[in-house]
């Protein structure tokens, strides 16, 4: 028995111990406008949760995975009612996807993945106890909840050129642009014995790095040279390496080429595979973008701030005009608390 099904043995069997009518398959835990959430949908969105949260959870006792559940199950059982909500909202506006959409999601899936035929596609979605309808109904969920937020979020969110002008000034560093060097290398490298580095072989290397670098000097092509000399795999490409952000490369580096400008050599540097002549080929330092360069970044940063707030003004509309009745009490519980660790969260 692999992780994934040890998990959903022991999620079965805390729940089952917590309910009064394990006996029943598809126990109703709440009614959402006369649609139900079963103990099985809350199981699933448990095990995803949990595998979410650590792919790799082994719990060690039932003590460990109950403490496990009771951590995600407040946010799992409020996210289960508010999608469910919003789908509702969804085809009341009369979203739905057509079969034509369909085809094409999985059709993209399939080249995402690198699945070959529509049996393949299945035989994937069995191993996660899912079919063909059980993925088109997960999509449509999904595609009505992002439909509903576009319309009832999205289109009213009120961005003032006032705001952009704003949080441009305060957020400045936030456009900047990361500083980045392309550079071309020529490696000698030191043989290596299980003696070690011998003295003479390690001259002869310095030596050779030296006579290379001199020819630079003189003139000659660096990615010729690089071609001709270098024991590095860029050498098929002219030594030619990035471009790179100047944070990613090692202190010692960034030393060695401090101050050097486009065209620089820096003198031989001793690396642990050897020696190693360095040029600048080019360099971006840091830049901020303008206001009017930047300005659609600036909206979608404060339209992002925006739509969380947006968001639960929303949702709490729907669910105060919502029916919801509960089944069971230590869902309910369970949902009390994700309510308030979601408004705790949502509080500046």
């Amino acid at each position: 028995m692999n992780v994934r099904n040890i998990v959903i043995a022991a999620v079965m069997v805390v729940l089952a111990i917590a309910s009064p009518r394990a006996d029943i398959i598809e126990q109703v835990l709440v009614k959402v406008n006369g649609e139900i959430i079963t103990k099985s949908d809350l199981e699933g969105r448990q095990i995803a949760a949990l595998r979410q949260k650590n792919p790799n959870l082994r719990p060690e006792s039932d003590t460990a995975l109950k403490a496990a559940l009771a951590e995600v199950t407040p946010a799992v059982i409020v996210d289960a009612v508010d999608e469910m909500l919003m789908v509702q909202r969804g085809k009341e506006l009369g979203y739905s996807m057509t079969t034509e959409r369909f085809n094409s999601i999985v059709e993209n899936i399939k080249k995402e993945n690198k699945i070959e035929s529509d049996e393949a596609l299945q035989a994937a979605l069995k191993q996660e106890n899912m079919t063909m309808a059980d993925l088109r109904r997960q999509l449509e969920r999904t595609m009505m909840v992002q439909q509903v937020q576009q319309q009832e979020i999205m289109q009213k969110l009120q961005v003032t050129d006032t705001e952009l002008k704003v949080y441009y000034e305060a957020h400045k560093d936030e456009f900047g642009t990361v500083p980045q060097v392309t550079l071309r290398e020529i490696t000698i490298n030191v043989p290596v014995s299980a003696q070690g580095i011998n003295v003479a072989q390690d001259d002869a290397s310095k030596a050779k790095a030296e006579e290379v670098r001199a020819k630079i000097i003189a003139g000659e092509p660096f990615a010729r040279l690089a071609a001709d000399y270098s024991d590095s795999g860029s050498k098929a490409n002219g030594g030619l390496v990035g471009p790179l952000a100047k944070s990613d490369l090692s202190e010692d580096l960034q030393k060695a080429i401090a101050g050097l400008k486009t065209g620089g050599v820096t003198p031989v540097l001793r690396t642990s595979r050897g020696y190693q002549i360095i040029k600048i080929e080019s360099l971006q330092e840091t830049t901020t973008k303008s206001f009017e360069d930047a300005r659609a970044e600036v909206a979608d940063k404060i339209a992002g701030g925006k739509r969380q707030g947006e968001y639960l003004k929303f949702i709490e509309k729907l669910r105060a005009e919502a029916i919801i009745d509960w089944k069971n009490d230590e869902v309910k519980k369970a949902y009390e608390v994700g309510l308030k660790l979601q408004e705790t969260a949502a509080t500046p």
